[in-house]
């Protein structure tokens, strides 16, 4: 396993409250709950994980996924309002307008990150694992919230924006988590 300091941990640990409470700062208490899922959730995961996944175990996963986000998810929840419907549908608050907090809550800060993740995997860098647990975390649970959230709505079960590129995209993380997980490095024991 790697060397994980307790300065490593809790740099861990406050950049998985940093995204959640940037989102409840922006986005509100549901948006924050769903934020935390994904960033607390994938590092609940990559402390529980002694295992040493290489860059070469999760790089297919990662870019699949990355690809998926961007150019599947994104783009779906972009066309269809997504958080129009959820304003409109569940919250009851206005959307909020594009600030340069707001930017920073949605993707500098966790995109950001994520792109980071190559590089650091490359260097061995404990802290790259860390953030590819919370991106695969995040893309295969917290992304499931399409499907829970029209729950909540007042209203019959439906399609809510983004429901249907969650297909695709949750798959793939699974995928990445599975490889993040089950990876063992050369002699290693089985």
């Amino acid at each position: 396993m790697q060397n994980r300091s307790p300065l490593l941990v809790a740099a861990a640990f406050g950049f998985s409250i940093l995204v959640p409470l940037l989102g409840y700062f922006y986005l509100g208490w549901l948006y924050a709950l769903i934020f935390l899922v994904g960033y607390l959730g994938g590092f609940i995961l990559w402390l529980a994980t002694a295992q040493e996944a290489s860059w070469a175990s999760v790089r297919v996963p990662y870019w699949l996924t990355l690809a998926a986000f961007l150019l599947l998810h994104k783009l779906e929840e972009n066309r269809t309002a997504f958080f129009e419907a959820v304003s409109a549908r569940i919250t009851g608050t206005p959307v909020p307008e594009m600030s340069v907090g707001l930017a920073l809550a949605l993707l500098i800060v966790p995109v950001g990150a994520w792109l980071a993740i190559p590089l650091l995997f490359r260097r061995d860098h404990e802290f790259g694992r860390f953030l590819a647990w919370t991106f695969f975390a995040s893309m295969g649970l917290t992304e499931m919230a399409h499907f829970i959230m029209p729950l909540l709505a007042n209203e019959p079960y439906g399609y809510l924006p983004g429901m249907a590129s969650v297909f695709v995209l949750a798959p793939l993380a699974w995928w990445g988590m599975w490889r993040l997980n089950l990876h063992r490095p050369p002699g290693a024991e089985a």
